[in-house]
């Protein structure tokens, strides 16, 4: 008797309340956050290891660094995987192309974590070649042939993977590249006069690229390919568009890098997965910064050569800033993309975070 009064006293003070317009109203619950797309910039020492990670987390990684140095490279690898991004297995790797700062990791890394399949551009152009870097290439390719073993995908411009929540489109390999700009292009006005370099015959300039969609948002890396072949994407039109997120080609090293391509897709972010004493060249540095588009530039390291004209983002953007011999503790980049095309790029070393919006 006493709790149906209870109740009915309950009811009478709720009516009251509502009648005078101040009843409490039912908390609404947040609203969940929408998955993000990441790409991790993972620390392999002026290699590169670029690992997309889905809003379904599936996993997709471009290179996995060197070998040696007690399996240092893929150690941060499947840490970054495991245990940062809690994935299982890995669903695909990517070969840029055949050098040891790029492969050299692979058979360790497929020893940690299982990988799925293997995505290269075909056998490698330089166990063809004589000599001792014929031999190097030919250890090399047989360590990738034996870690890829029935599991290998031989790919070309314009072919896709089938990921969920993002496009990604390789727009190069072997030195040939998507047929069509990925938007209407005018002639690109800094074609006129451009500098061209040697041809790079060797794998440099048969680098996969790929370009991932989210939203409006767009980025693009294109491994190693060097200078002669970035002008092909950029001349007389450029095949890229304009690109919010860009991976400096080749770790910044002046044998890519070239004006008349980083003018025609005017990055508005830029990422250089360098070494300390790899890549970072302030020719490179100059040519990024140069172009008004930039908003910014993050460093995987602090360059440090040459000593006496090292060019550098601001620290907050650095992962590393001490040599690799002084403690480098393999700090890694993030960027995190929302559905609408918004992303936020982070600093593993001092969670010191930017938030950009893409082009319309």
């Amino acid at each position: 008797m006493k709790r149906l009064l209870s109740v009915a006293l309950s009811a009478a003070l709720v009516a009251l309340l509502v009648a005078c317009g101040s009843a409490p109203e039912p908390e609404a619950e947040d609203a969940p956050e929408a998955a993000t797309l990441e790409i991790y910039w993972i620390d392999v020492e002026g290699g590169a290891a670029t690992l997309i990670v889905t809003p379904e987390g599936e996993t997709a990684l471009m290179d996995a660094g060197w070998s040696g140095y007690d399996d240092r490279d893929p150690k941060r690898i499947t840490h970054v995987l495991k245990e940062v991004v809690g994935a299982e297995k890995l669903d695909y790797f990517i070969t840029s192309h055949f050098h040891l700062d790029h492969v050299g990791g692979v058979p360790a890394l497929a020893k940690m974590i299982e990988i799925d399949e293997f995505v290269d551009h075909g056998d490698s152009v330089e166990i063809e070649w004589e000599g001792e870097r014929g031999d190097r290439a030919r250890a090399l390719w047989e360590g990738y042939l034996s870690a890829a073993e029935g599991k290998r995908m031989q790919i070309g411009p314009g072919d896709r993977l089938p990921l969920k929540g993002a496009d990604f489109q390789f727009v190069a390999a072997r030195s040939k590249f998507i047929s069509q700009p990925v938007s209407p292009v005018e002639d690109n006005p800094a074609c006129e006069g451009a500098p061209t370099k040697e041809v790079d015959e060797g794998e440099n300039g048969k680098s996969v690229g790929f370009m991932v969609r989210v939203g409006d948002f767009e980025f693009l890396d294109l491994g190693d390919l060097s200078w002669n072949f970035e002008l092909e994407t950029a001349c007389p039109k450029n095949l890229f568009g304009e690109i919010d997120l860009y991976q400096v080609t080749h770790h910044g090293m002046d044998m890519s890098g070239a004006p008349a391509h980083i003018q025609a897709i005017r990055p508005k972010v830029a990422v250089m997965n360098n070494g300390h004493r790899k890549g970072g060249r302030p020719e490179t540095y100059t040519n990024l910064t140069s172009v008004d588009s930039l908003e910014d530039l993050w460093q995987v390291h602090k360059a440090l050569v040459p000593e006496d004209g090292a060019l550098n983002t601001d620290e907050q953007m650095i992962a590393n800033l001490q040599a690799t011999d002084d403690g480098d503790e393999g700090h890694w980049i993030k960027a995190s993309v929302a559905p609408s095309g918004e992303f936020t790029i982070t600093n593993s070393r001092n969670d010191f975070f930017k938030t950009y919006q893409p082009r319309p």
